[in-house]
């Protein structure tokens, strides 16, 4: 764990008007807000100081306007324009592209492919967000963030996934309106928040199924209840991140508006 450290090019304190002037407490050997800001990759930190001046920056609920003002991130929740950002050194948030027949999982010992595979030598111990079965493909997302994590995979905080789901047809038009008002499982009544017919291709429908529900196999179980086994399913959306035209197989960072949206989603 990084000891927040001085910022040695910096030793003036700029405190700007009196009106201007917050309460919040110096951290004792704590990193200029700017700076923390900048390398949280918020922008230069000219950019910062204009964002700090203009009281669009918070730190434990607090507006601060102070160049100077010393944060520790390790401890201290900080936002910009209300969103939090990953200020604490050495988390990672990762967007990942998982092919199908992939395990989830950081080994196997059947020798199968698994996420780790592709994610390169990282050291950091990466928790999974929406695990997705062998033969599922799409969208998942990996951080060493374990309070993010903890939240987004607790169904408490009902953060939707978004599916395209190329299925048996043809698909009868009240098929969404089953789907939402809930298809009975061997485990309980399942529903979906949304649902939409995207193609249609001789025999076969590709459909868009939205649900905050996170039980195995949850969205093959209800479209086989429904009578339209799934052939192809692929997630595209995990709450406020998308897909896009990440390639099968590769991963990206998230950018620091992304990790904001989804502090926000969970009310972090």
């Amino acid at each position: 764990m990084r000891t927040p450290d001085r910022d040695a090019e910096d030793d003036y304190e700029d405190y700007g008007d009196d009106e201007d002037r917050d309460t919040l407490t110096d951290v004792p050997g704590g990193v200029r807000l700017q700076k923390v800001l900048a390398e949280a990759g918020i922008g230069s930190r000219r950019h910062c100081e204009e964002l700090i001046g203009a009281g669009r920056v918070e730190v434990d609920g607090q507006t601060v306007r102070r160049f100077g003002a010393r944060v520790d991130p390790e401890h201290q929740v900080i936002k910009v324009d209300g969103k939090r950002i990953p200020a604490k050194p050495g988390l990672v948030y990762l967007a990942f592209n998982k092919p199908p027949k992939v395990l989830t999982a950081m080994s196997d010992d059947r020798g199968r492919k698994t996420v780790t595979d592709y994610l390169g030598d990282r050291s950091e111990r990466l928790f999974h967000i929406g695990r997705l079965d062998y033969d599922t493909e799409g969208l998942m997302l990996l951080t060493n963030d374990g309070e993010l994590a903890h939240r987004l995979a607790h169904p408490s905080f009902e953060v939707a996934k978004t599916y395209l789901a190329e299925v048996t047809g043809p698909v009868p038009k009240d098929l969404g309106r089953r789907l939402q008002a809930g298809i009975e499982l061997d485990d309980g009544i399942a529903t979906a928040d949304r649902f939409r017919v995207i193609d249609r291709s001789g025999n076969r429908t590709l459909v868009e199924i939205t649900l905050h529900e996170g039980r195995k196999h949850i969205v093959r179980r209800m479209l086989a209840a429904a009578g339209h086994p799934v052939s192809r399913l692929v997630r595209t959306d995990v709450g406020p991140i998308r897909l896009g035209n990440l390639k099968p197989g590769v991963s990206r960072d998230l950018t620091t508006r992304e990790i904001g949206e989804l502090y926000a989603a969970v009310g972090l």
